[in-house]
C-alpha cells in the first residue's frame, strides 16, 4: 500500500498501486518537488517491530 504525501506531509492519496499514486500526482499537477510517495505497509512493520522493542527492553528492566 503506498501512500501519496504533498509537501507538508499531507496524506492526499492511497493506493495499493505505486502507479496510480503517480497518475493522481500527475491530475493534480504536482510536480516531484511536491510530493512524496510511501510505502505504508513497510513503514508500519518497521514501526511495530520498533515499538515491540523497546517495550520488550523496558519489560527486561
Amino acid at each position: 500500500m503506498y501512500g501519496l504525501y504533498d509537501k507538508d506531509g499531507v496524506l492526499r492519496f492511497v493506493n495499493s498501486d505505486k502507479e496510480a499514486c503517480l497518475d493522481y500526482a500527475k491530475l493534480f499537477e504536482l510536480n516531484s518537488a511536491h510530493f512524496c510517495i510511501m510505502n505504508l505497509i513497510v513503514s508500519i512493520d518497521k514501526d511495530i517491530n520498533n515499538n515491540f522493542n523497546l517495550n520488550q527492553a523496558e519489560n527486561n528492566n
